[in-house]
């Protein structure tokens, strides 16, 4: 049970979990709660070390979002699955067939585990995007293999021992590698496939499960926007914007990418956020409370859409400035009304940068928005609960947070997920063990079958067609 899983493959490892589902049977409440249960003590057990490596992984992200985030996020997802799942199980009895009803027969639909869950975890919540889903798969009575992202290897190497010190492989188990282990891993016959990455990545894991026909869950990312109403207090959606696009500097799949504003507030809403995101790092290299950008390709990345709309002679506006070369910190880039055709425009931001963009009517910045590919998060701030509604009913989106931004994706009892470019399938709350249920229907006959005594088989005579005529009604 100590044995690491980097000598088995992945293949071995689908197998071997695959026979063992099948040796265990119906797999009780009891053990679907231990097993969770298991994966919080290892949480609880190994944060400091969790910690220590995602912070070497960003090369300096700061212990405290790193344990609000991925260690405390993961806790949410785990505890409520474990204190609810038995609220979950359980047969759901539906009307049966008519006539046959009136006769004894009944019907059910009965939630039974897939059996082996594929997880593909992201760098950017290295622990919370294996173990949320995790909790829903464990609940619903399945195992799982974990597949950690390569840019996040130290915290890959500690959750794959803290994992094999708990868990038998036959249950749990981490496996190791880059983007042809990745490859590979998405080729597997899972009963389900669980990613979490990049839109373009997404398609390629999509394709790959579609040959052995597995389903997938994909929670992508994509231009997340927000929209401002002339109702909404400025001062406050400055603040909560900047509060949330300084999580993870950005690099979240919920972190809003494109602020739609009336023309007139649109330069006290740049100079608010640049404003409130410097009263949050009064300094940028070396600022301990800051994320890095995660490695030297995406810093160079997110530093190549600001030098792009620069260029292009777009307002930038920079809350405050990084010395180069010292680290991989940036400061927020403010990039105002971008041509379409700008980096920053085609692409997920996904770093410490953001557009806005002004309109001289709401419905203008909707059809814009319903223009591109559905997002995974909209963001939409105002007062006026008419409009607020307006929005919500002509536009689609992942989930929506209204009067702040990030928010939606921490709520346990509710599906989180993509539609879309975005994503597909959900997890999280009683729709995350859904996911990972087969529902199965069941027909029970009762103890009289009256269709030969109501000529309704062969030999066939008129009264029967008659009747099946009079059913025929609008």
């Amino acid at each position: 049970m100590t044995q690491t899983n980097s000598s088995i493959g992945v293949r071995q490892l689908l197998d071997m979990q695959n026979q063992a589902f099948i040796a265990e049977g119906a797999v009780s409440a009891e053990v679907r709660v231990q097993r969770i249960q298991q994966v919080i003590d290892l949480l609880v057990e190994s944060k400091d070390a969790l910690c220590q490596a995602m912070g070497e992984d960003f090369g300096g992200r700061p212990a405290v979002f790193s344990l609000a985030n991925d260690i405390l996020g993961s806790l949410s997802s785990l505890k409520h699955a474990r204190d609810h799942l038995t609220e979950w199980l359980g047969d759901s009895v539906r009307p049966s067939v008519k006539p046959f009803d009136m006769f004894g027969a009944s019907a059910w639909v009965k939630y039974q585990p897939k059996g082996v869950i594929g997880i593909i975890g992201t760098w950017n919540a290295p622990l919370f995007t294996l173990l949320s889903p995790l909790a829903c798969a464990f609940a619903a009575g399945n195992r799982a293999v974990l597949k950690p992202s390569e840019i996040a290897p130290r915290t890959a190497q500690v959750l794959a021992d803290a994992v094999a010190k708990r868990f038998d492989p036959q249950v749990l188990a981490v496996v190791q590698g880059g983007p042809e282990v990745a490859a590979e891993f998405s080729e597997q016959p899972w009963n389900h496939l669980v990613f979490t990455g990049s839109t373009s990545v997404g398609k390629l894991i999509m394709a790959a499960a579609a040959k052995n026909l597995v389903p997938v869950t994909l929670e992508l990312g994509g231009k997340s926007p927000v929209l401002v109403g002339d109702s909404a207090d400025l001062a406050s959606v400055a603040e909560r914007i900047a509060v949330g696009k300084s999580l993870n500097s950005g690099q979240l799949c919920v972190s809003p990418d494109v602020v739609w504003v009336h023309e007139s507030r649109l330069q006290a809403l740049a100079d608010g956020i640049v404003a409130q995101y410097q009263s949050l790092y009064p300094s940028v290299t070396a600022n301990a409370d800051m994320t890095p950008v995660v490695n030297e390709r995406h810093h160079a990345r997110v530093h190549g859409y600001v030098q792009d709309a620069k260029a292009r002679g777009v307002q930038v506006l920079e809350a405050g400035a990084a010395q180069t070369g010292v680290d991989r910190r940036l400061p927020l880039a403010v990039v105002i009304n971008p041509p379409h055709d700008a980096e920053i425009s085609q692409h997920e931001i996904f770093g410490p940068a953001v557009v806005l963009r002004s309109f001289q009517n709401i419905a203008d910045a909707v059809a814009a928005i319903n223009q591109g590919d559905r997002p995974l998060a909209l963001y939409y701030f105002g007062s006026d609960e008419t409009e607020q509604n307006w929005v919500l009913d002509n536009t689609l989106s992942g989930g929506v947070s209204i009067n702040d931004v990030v928010m939606h994706p921490a709520l346990e009892d509710a599906p989180f997920g993509g539609v879309g470019a975005s994503g597909m399938g959900h997890y999280h709350g009683r729709e995350g063990f859904m996911e990972f249920s087969h529902a199965r229907s069941v027909y029970k006959a009762g103890n009289h079958d009256p269709r030969r005594e109501w000529g309704m088989l062969p030999p066939y005579y008129e009264q029967f067609a008659q009747m099946l005529n009079a059913a025929v009604t609008p």
